[in-house]
């Protein structure tokens, strides 16, 4: 079924329902991570182009916002079959391109499916109110008010390379549900599998111009998408650097973003150390550390941080390493750039005295996991987000150590506390500066109806099959005057 969304292997864009090349002639190559073998070629958009998308899609919108919801809803739920129908096609064509193994990329799919299908039930759900004018004081009977929620308009949806199908469903199937159209910017490496999916809910059967994609580098044509007047809200997951640029860029369209993470475990000295270090090392490893969410540093109270080493140390030591097709937890790194600045992390912390326990082991952009003992402040590891396979272990002496450690980090998103003592737990998790706290948990994403969302450098604004109906929705009143 997605023979129409390439030819020669040259991936073309969807617009106004056909698959299409760029009138530029010009394309971009995407390489595997893994063997560096040239996958495929998309299409680099021209801001003419983009105009013209950007135009249909306006269009387009208008009328699909006249569709009543339960047939947006049955559209939907007939892509979600589409992709459970088709998973393991997709995952591979996911593994291949992003070097994610083959489970975690059927997982994806799958848990895209399920996505896609709660938010239509959601969405047909979403009801407006009536407010009578008495029930302010001073004011008398005779007006009410009419309250629902409308569509803002054209949405520009910007995913990830590490979920790139999953992160562009999650903003895609929101906006689709609330009646906007919406444009889709995947990126450069990951665009294949995004625009696979494009191509399940335009066999759906969605109408013409409702989802349209652009590709390109960001470089190139991302900030003239941001400032685009036809655009009327932003949904962007990437780093904070680039989702700062967009919030100062973006004037007044409304902007959700998901950004980074330094997401702490706080170990306390009751917890369940073993239990604890399964969830450390699947929370830190998993997809190489390519996850916002992932692990990023451990702050464990002195008197048990000499077991919990040791627990991590050996699970670490046991995590399968290799081909993203075979059952390994750590594959290569989506570039050499990426594997050369966890490079500069790892030689910053043995230079300022970091106990290296396991790893530092390098072939190419395949970082072998790592993890440190007795990091300090002054090393940048404490701080900085590897998006890698390192594990940094910082020692504390006390709790209020730990959550000043955590608060002084730029980024907000998640935190996890491990602990017996839920009134240590509930201390700690009300101190945190984060958007979410796991108790006795890895952190992460999901169950996707629960509120995703971070503070600082992590992210503006809620995310969750709900809050992102809400978020892409603005209310309107209509005032009877009787």
């Amino acid at each position: 079924m997605f023979e129409n969304i390439s030819s020669n292997g040259i991936y073309k864009n969807l617009f106004d329902g056909n698959w299409i090349e760029s009138k530029t002639k010009n394309t971009i190559e995407t390489h595997s991570p893994y063997d560096e073998s040239l996958i495929g070629k998309i299409q680099a958009v021209s801001k003419d182009e983009v105009d013209e998308i950007f135009k249909n899609s306006r269009a387009a919108q208008k009328k699909w916002s006249d569709t009543p919801i339960n047939e947006r809803a049955s559209i939907m739920r007939k892509a979600a079959d589409i992709l459970d129908d088709n998973a393991e096609y997709l995952a591979k064509v996911l593994s291949n391109e992003i070097a994610k193994d083959i489970n975690s990329a059927l997982s994806e799919v799958k848990r895209t499916a399920d996505f896609i299908r709660y938010t239509a039930n959601e969405g047909t759900h979403m009801e407006g109110e009536a407010i009578s004018s008495d029930n302010f004081p001073g004011s008398k009977k005779g007006k009410i008010s009419l309250v629902e929620r409308v569509p803002l308009g054209v949405v520009l949806a910007i995913s990830p390379f590490n979920y790139p199908v999953n992160l562009s469903a999650s903003k895609v199937a929101p906006a689709l549900i609330a009646g906007n159209s919406v444009v889709l910017k995947p990126p450069t490496v990951g665009a294949i599998s995004a625009l696979h999916l494009a191509e399940v809910f335009n066999a759906a059967g969605l109408p013409a111009g409702v989802l349209n994609t652009i590709t390109g580098r960001g470089s190139e044509i991302g900030d003239y998408l941001i400032t685009h007047e036809a655009v009327n809200l932003i949904n962007f997951t990437g780093s904070s650097a680039v989702g700062k640029h967009i919030s100062k860029i973006a004037g007044m369209i409304p902007v959700v973003l998901e950004l980074g993470g330094k997401d702490a475990a706080i170990v306390l000295e009751d917890a369940n150390l073993s239990a604890a270090a399964n969830s450390i090392v699947s929370g830190a490893y998993g997809y190489s550390g390519q996850r916002c969410t992932a692990v990023k540093r451990v702050l464990v109270m002195d008197s048990v941080a000499d077991k919990l080493v040791s627990l991590v140390k050996e699970k670490v030591k046991e995590l399968k390493v290799g081909k993203p097709s075979e059952n390994v937890t750590i594959t290569p790194l989506i570039d050499n750039k990426a594997a050369d600045y966890v490079q500069t992390l790892i030689d910053d912390a043995i230079n300022k005295g970091a106990t290296l326990v396991v790893g530092n082991k390098r072939e190419k952009n395949l970082i072998y996991p790592t993890l440190f003992d007795n990091v300090t402040e002054d090393m940048r590891i404490a701080w900085e987000e590897p998006f890698g396979p390192v594990l940094p272990i910082i020692r504390v002496k006390s709790i209020d150590e730990a959550i000043d450690l955590s608060n002084r980090s730029e980024y907000g998103l998640q935190a996890a506390v491990f602990t017996e003592n839920m009134h240590d737990a509930f201390y700690i998790a009300n101190k945190l500066e984060v958007g979410t706290v796991q108790v006795n948990n890895k952190p992460e994403r999901g169950p996707d109806h629960f509120p995703f969302l971070g503070t600082k450098s992590s992210g503006m604004g809620t995310q969750g099959v709900r809050y992102s109906i809400e978020a892409m929705t603005r209310h309107k009143s209509i005032v009877l005057n009787i």
